[in-house]
């Protein structure tokens, strides 16, 4: 069952949202939906990591380690 919500929204977003929604065909209120369910869609089991798990900007070992100790690799 829907759920009704008021948003103030700023004219110039409002503004985009109705040209946008003018030029697709569609209304306001799809569009604002459709972007929520993007946003917080639920994840999907099983789905495959695209990115990786851990960003950062430390030092990067070597891409395939031979003689190195991982210690040293860790701890460096």
């Amino acid at each position: 069952m829907p759920v009704r919500t008021t948003v103030d929204i700023p004219e110039p977003l409002h503004d985009r949202l109705r040209q946008r929604a003018e030029s697709s065909g569609t209304s306001i209120r799809s569009l604002i939906v459709r972007a929520l369910e993007e946003t917080y869609a639920e994840p999907k089991k099983g789905e495959k990591v695209t990115g990786p798990m851990i960003t950062g900007k430390g030092k990067r070992g070597p891409l395939y380690p031979v003689d190195e100790n991982p210690h040293d690799l860790i701890f460096s």
